[in-house]
């Protein structure tokens, strides 16, 4: 399909492929759920070890074009990170070549399930919304250039690369499609070929590759210790911390570089110069969500261990930095990246944590996030392209100009703090397992969340104050928008609050039969007497519009009271010593406090100290 598109030229036919791709990838995702509620892991071999060669040509292709586009704009850091990964991936495969150890290539499970749900149906929304954003995208940017059928092969071999991450079992396969993704968001970021998108692509480029890095250097401990059958997943899982520690924690390192954690967030910040539908798919169902389930993949290994120690700081500390700086921005866009950031900072941080009820609250957070996220980014994308502005203080009042979409984003906004949506409930369960996790460091989480979740609830609450503001009546103004567009912000509306009545059968069907496979047992995570409460929640957060309607149906409108004597209709005064005054309604963004470039600055530091303290206990202290 990503072939396809690449070659079809006319507007109708590109619709059509990409609408049918969209709709044929989210049927065979939800098949694969379906498969994986009734049946164990399924492994697959590939009898054919012509697969495995091209595999690794295309290492060297994509290697290749790396060394070739940063030699072209003088990057030479990235290419002399690539010349070092593929000397090593080449030592690596040698080393395979001589072992001759056989696992099986493919594997299936009820974590492979969810995953896939996630990127063929979010993944294909967003490549369904992207149809109209797209077309009005180049009509406003007229001098750069068309190439829509790459954008659209681009977008659909990103989710290809994804469907192989969360189906490989040989890592050697694994490390394939996730360079790919490398890759396709590089290409993704740099479409608007303007100097800064260039840039901000090949700082993207620059450190996920340099967390790439460390995926070789797993391979070659793996082999050099004799251990060439652990190149498989799940086998390296299930030989337990004794075996898996070392390379668990080195690959884990490249998750959180593709995880956008400190200090390797500015990549992901600098992803928003690319179209809303990129950041979409970047943040929700995507690049990011590899990171983290590659973390979640080795959870086990990490509990109660020094290396999962460091890796839940890390994304405690990204948690409560992000959230923190997400306070001072006015940017929509930056706001939404920093707010994932956080909230990938603390699905890394129970992935670290490795306990069972951890792991249970950092798959419903990828599940959560992944909904709520796109339907803001998409949100956010359509009011930008109606008045022009992704500026939040342009957004007062948005309810009166453009009431279906402002309920959308309250939706998602709602979704991604309020009860009794699934962040909250997921982070409670965070909170549950840090408390009961390695002493004393279970506390210092708890601490760090709780602050988090403080911040967190502040800048949402901003930004939902900006929109239901009412102010002078205004014309509604949302018959310019796509119908695709519309159609999708439905869907995702409907998913973000359908999955808060679904996720008691995600978690009985899904997540824990999964984790009883690598722990010996799970107690209740989730209790009756809560689901009721929940429920009843939902109920009323239902009939809320409805009762809005009838309020607004019998509101009074009566003029501003503005401590002084009035010079006009409007928002202007007479104060003390007869000056003319205005008043303006803005929200406090608290830059000295929280401004992005001190908080930044601290928080890179604090993250490289990490990173260099997980990486020495790992290569020198042999994971202690």
């Amino acid at each position: 399909m990503a072939g396809l598109l690449v070659f079809i030229p006319g507007e109708n036919f590109r619709r059509a492929a990409v609408i049918s791709g969209a709709v044929l990838v989210g049927i065979a995702s939800l098949v694969a759920l379906a498969q994986s509620v009734t049946s164990q892991a399924v492994f697959y071999s590939v009898p054919v070890d012509t697969i495995g060669i091209l595999i690794f040509i295309g290492d060297i292709i994509i290697s290749g074009y790396i060394i070739f586009v940063s030699l072209k704009a003088r990057q030479y850091l990235v290419t002399g990170i690539t010349v070092i990964q593929l000397i090593l991936l080449c030592t690596v495969e040698y080393l395979a070549l001589a072992d001759h150890a056989h696992i099986p290539e493919l594997f299936s499970d009820q974590l492979s399930g969810i995953m896939a749900a996630i990127i063929g149906v979010i993944g294909g929304l967003i490549c369904v919304y992207a149809l109209g954003y797209m077309r009005e995208y180049h009509s406003e940017h007229p001098d750069r250039p068309d190439t829509r059928p790459q954008f659209f092969g681009i977008m659909f071999l990103f989710l290809s690369a994804m469907f192989g991450v969360v189906f490989s079992n040989n890592l050697l396969w694994l490390f394939f499609f996730w360079e790919i993704t490398t890759l396709c968001s590089f290409l993704l970021i740099r479409y608007p070929e303007t100097d800064e998108a260039i840039k901000n692509a090949f700082r993207a480029l620059l450190f996920n590759l340099v967390g790439g890095a460390c995926i070789p250097v797993a391979f070659l401990f793996i082999f050099l210790t004799g251990g060439s059958e652990l190149i498989g997943l799940h086998e390296l899982v299930s030989a337990g911390p004794g075996l898996a520690l070392i390379p668990a924690g080195l690959i884990a390192v490249a998750g959180l570089a593709k995880s956008a954690q400190f200090p390797f967030s500015s990549w992901l910040v600098g992803a928003m110069v690319a179209p809303t539908p990129v950041s979409a798919l970047l943040h929700s169902s995507t690049m990011v969500k590899a990171g983290v389930y590659i973390i979640a993949r080795f959870a086990p290994v990490f509990e109660g261990q020094i290396v999962g120690i460091l890796i839940a700081l890390i994304g405690g500390i990204t948690f409560l930095a992000a959230s923190a700086i997400a306070i001072s921005q006015s940017n929509a866009k930056k706001v939404l990246a920093y707010s994932t950031i956080a909230n990938l900072g603390l699905i890394v941080a129970c992935c670290g944590v490795g306990t069972a009820e951890a792991l249970w609250a950092a798959v419903l957070l990828i599940v959560f996030h992944a909904i709520a996220k796109s339907l803001l980014f998409l949100s956010v994308g359509t009011v930008e392209h109606q008045i022009h502005s992704r500026d939040i203080e342009d957004m007062t009042g948005l309810v009166t100009r453009m009431p279906r979409i402002t309920m959308m984003i309250l939706i998602g906004i709602a979704g991604m703090f309020l009860a009794p949506f699934g962040m909250l409930i997921s982070k409670w369960a965070s909170l549950h397992a840090f408390v009961e996790s390695v002493p004393p460091y279970g506390i210092l989480l708890v601490i760090i969340i709780a602050y988090g979740s403080g911040i967190t609830a502040f800048f949402w609450a901003k930004w939902m104050g900006k929109l239901i503001a009412v102010g002078e009546p205004e014309q509604k103004d949302e018959t310019h928008i796509p119908k695709s567009e519309k159609n999708i912000l439905y869907i995702l509306s409907a998913l973000t609050i359908g999955v808060c009545f679904g996720f008691p059968i995600i978690s009985w069907y899904l997540i824990e039969p999964w984790l009883l496979t690598m722990y010996k047992s799970v107690t209740e995570l989730i209790s009756l007497s809560n689901i009721e409460i929940m429920f009843m929640m939902l109920f009323l957060v239902l009939i809320m519009p409805f009762s809005l309607a009838r309020f607004t149906q019998s509101a009074r409108r009566v003029p501003r009271y503005l401590c002084g004597i009035p010079e006009s209709q409007t928002t202007v005064f007479m104060g003390s010593c007869g000056i003319n005054r205005e008043i303006t309604l803005s929200n406090y963004y608290l830059d000295r406090i929280f401004g992005e470039e001190r908080l930044s600055r601290i928080s890179v530091g604090i993250g490289i100290f990490l990173i260099v303290l997980l990486l020495n206990i790992l290569i020198i202290g042999g994971g202690l």
